[in-house]
């Protein structure tokens, strides 16, 4: 996907730009001589905003600087955000249609807004400014990012997933990347009036998690996978006790009854670190009817295979795969991590026992979200996981507009998993399977 290009600032508007820069350094310096930032927080926001006013109109009749009442307001409203939020971030944050913020350096901020990328007209002031608002992330949520931990996970109040990355690892200044997840958790059924998937999909989804059948969520970075573990989650039943095992908290499960576990990254020293595995293991001495893995990425998949296999039924998580039968490859990759030289065949086994469905979704061209494939495990065959296609979308070209056209349709019906599903009562019509649903 090309991001949009805009055109380089001409000189003026850089000149511009920076004497804007330098004003609000100046506001801000002049700030820590009237309050104590320390305490800020507890300050009312109008109190702070006629503290930033005087300050400002003291600075322009000293600096001789002609500036109209609403350019004065711009600068004390960024001022504010400098001193309670992000700074530059904040007009971002604020933008719900915004689902991702790519910060390449001080200089080149890039959002993405229904799917496509471009260059924002947001630039911090110099790399010591990024990594100042970057050191303030993070440390929210008591982590920390310095030269002998120059990689950070984090998230925002809203839940919102945070990476940076700070030299000398990264070579042109530090780097920031902010997944967005706000406030309103999309439901199943905006999913289906966003062509997500079809009504008869979602059926047979929430029949399955109904009946505690355990559903693997693939597919590549952005494609939804957590979005559609939040909506499916609404289909447990609510007297279950859930835990949540994540890296960086995101879920948004709607359920009461829910314990969040996130890892810890080790200290300076190597020491300290809680790594998935470890809250895997702890979750099952905490009496879960259900284990929610955010994503599988380690040796973690072998405690969650054998969870999966000994109670713990109707758990989920997700991977990163570009097929139902690619993410089992790379479940048995991260199997092997464990150390224990497992033989491959008994691998399979705990996999093609422990999984029953999985569910493939996608980012398109377009920047549309889609569920290409719900596929159920079939069992072992030629020595691979054998799966069989239950619900696909078939791509069958681009409209001039360059969205992309295709249909929903089940080229199998799964009698077994039908039959399965029924014996748990939960009975699905079988018209769902004729359903054919254009996608235009």
């Amino acid at each position: 996907m090309q991001p949009t290009q805009r055109g380089p600032m001409s000189a003026g508007a850089m000149r511009a730009t920076d004497r804007i820069f330098e004003l609000k350094s100046e506001i801000h310096r002049k700030l820590l001589g009237v309050l104590n930032l320390e305490r800020v927080s507890s300050i009312p926001k109008d109190h702070l905003r006629a503290e930033i006013g005087r300050v400002v109109e003291r600075l322009l009749v000293d600096e001789r600087v002609p500036m109209t009442t609403a350019e004065q307001n711009k600068i004390i409203e960024e001022v504010l955000d400098e001193v309670l939020g992000l700074g530059p971030l904040e007009p971002l944050l604020k933008e719900p249609s915004i689902s991702d913020i790519l910060v390449n350096g001080f200089d080149k901020v890039y959002i993405e807004r229904g799917g496509k990328l471009s260059l924002s007209p947001v630039r911090f002031k110099d790399n010591a400014h990024l990594l100042h608002i970057i050191e303030k992330i993070v440390s929210r949520v008591g982590r920390r990012i310095d030269e002998a931990q120059p990689i950070v996970d984090a998230r925002l109040l809203d839940g919102s997933r945070v990476n940076a990355i700070i030299a000398p690892l990264s070579l042109d200044g530090p780097a920031l990347s902010i997944r967005r997840f706000g406030r309103h958790v999309i439901t199943s059924e905006e999913m289906v009036a966003n062509h997500t998937l079809t009504n008869g999909m979602l059926k047979f989804l929430a029949a399955c998690v109904q009946a505690k059948i355990t559903i693997l969520i693939s597919g590549g970075t952005g494609s939804g996978k957590t979005t559609t573990l939040n909506a499916l989650s609404r289909f447990i039943p609510e007297e279950e006790r859930i835990i949540t095992i994540e890296d960086t908290a995101e879920l948004q499960l709607q359920q009461r009854h829910v314990v969040k576990f996130e890892t810890r990254p080790p200290n300076v020293n190597k020491e300290g670190g809680i790594t998935q595995r470890q809250l895997v293991h702890t979750s099952l001495r905490m009496r879960p009817d259900r284990i929610i893995v955010g994503e599988c990425r380690g040796a973690e998949a072998l405690d969650m295979l054998q969870a999966m296999n000994s109670g713990m039924a109707g758990s989920q998580t997700t991977i990163h795969a570009n097929t139902p039968r690619d993410a089992f490859s790379r479940l048995e990759a991260m199997v092997l991590m464990s150390d224990l030289n497992i033989p491959s065949r008994v691998i399979l086994r705990q996999l093609a026992s422990a999984i029953q469905v999985v569910l493939q979704v996608s980012r398109l061209q377009d920047g549309s979200r889609k569920v290409t494939d719900i596929s159920v495990v079939r069992g072992i065959k030629d020595d691979r996981i054998d799966v069989e296609d239950v619900f696909t979308f078939e791509r069958l070209g681009v409209t001039e507009s360059g969205k992309v056209k295709g249909r929903f349709h089940s080229p199998s019906r799964a009698p077994e998993m039908v039959e399965k599903l029924r014996v748990s009562g939960m009975e699905i019509s079988p018209s769902i399977f004729d359903e054919v649903v254009e996608v235009n």
